[in-house]
């Protein structure tokens, strides 16, 4: 069978971090969020990782995440960026910069995966548990299953939330370990009775439960999302950009809508490791602080990679 891969979304633009969080140090030896990713795979038997990034950052990625980790795990490259995958005589909005979401990311990486794949953002920071759960989950999906076969693992809100901004989550019904509904929410946010999340821009704050079930976008999925991904963007492209310019094909969106027309089913898996993310600058203290103690009980070696 063919081994399954990590795909490490990493292309954004940091907008909100104000910097490349993707190669920012939070370990003792400088090591990025995306090291402990690469460990904590590689510890679940992950043998190929690919990277998913902007064009113009493939030195800086080089230099700082291959050196590092070179011979430990097969590395590959993919490239987002707004002309690829565009149908035939579609022009760009003026002043479109932001790549096309998190759906067209993973076209993107069509080309370098040739079987089942997880993936991650560059980001966060999920735990040793997630990758284990998720890597038995793919070596047992069967590919040719139909409806397809997807997996998630997902997090409690609760302990996803920054009270440093606005974030964005997916916030899922579950029945019997199985995602009935995920409805991607852009503006999610802390308030002094929890978690919350508007529409209208934080004019209206609508409450969530602190235990409900989030998507932090680790997915689980086989080839078969490409095709629909491939078949879907034209349509996204047409209906959405002329009510928003800006707007982004997420993936909980698609498989959401995936879900709902009975063309796959997906597997929820509740980790037991506290998540840690760094969307704005403020939040790196508390990532930092997360990784020193988990190397401090053992979880981590002080160095990763020496």
């Amino acid at each position: 069978m063919t081994e399954p891969t990590l795909v490490i979304l990493a292309a954004g633009l940091s907008s909100r971090y104000g910097s490349l969080k993707q190669i920012d140090p939070v370990g003792p030896d400088g090591e990025f969020i995306i090291d402990y990713s690469v460990y904590d795979a590689i510890r679940a038997g992950f043998k190929k990782v690919v990277f998913l990034i902007a064009p113009g950052m493939l030195e800086d990625f080089e230099e700082a995440i291959s050196r590092r980790i070179s011979g430990r795990i097969e590395v590959a490259y993919a490239f987002q960026s707004l002309e690829r995958h565009l149908p035939e005589g579609f022009e760009l909005p003026d002043g479109r910069r932001r790549p096309w979401g998190t759906s067209h990311a993973v076209l993107c990486c069509r080309e370098v995966v040739d079987g089942p794949f997880a993936m991650i953002n560059a980001d966060d920071f999920y735990g040793p548990s997630a990758y284990r759960i998720i890597y038995d989950w793919l070596r047992a999906v069967d590919v040719s299953a139909s409806p397809m076969r997807f997996a998630m693992v997902g997090y409690k809100l609760g302990n996803t939330v920054t009270p440093n901004g606005k974030v964005c989550r997916g916030i899922c019904r579950t029945s019997g370990g199985k995602l009935e509904h995920i409805e991607e929410r852009t503006y999610v946010v802390r308030t002094p009775e929890g978690p919350a999340y508007s529409t209208d821009g934080g004019k209206t704050l609508v409450p969530l439960p602190e235990d409900c079930t989030v998507s932090m976008n680790f997915w689980g999925f086989t080839p078969a999302i490409f095709g629909e991904i491939e078949r879907r963007f034209p349509d996204f492209l047409a209906t959405a950009l002329p009510e928003n310019p800006q707007a982004e094909m997420l993936i909980p969106n698609l498989v959401g809508r995936l879900l709902h027309e009975g063309l796959c089913t997906v597997d929820v898996m509740r980790s037991g490791d506290v998540w840690h993310g760094m969307t704005y600058k403020e939040d790196k203290p508390g990532v930092v602080e997360a990784v020193r103690t988990l190397t401090a009980a053992g979880l981590y070696p002080g160095s990763l990679w020496k």
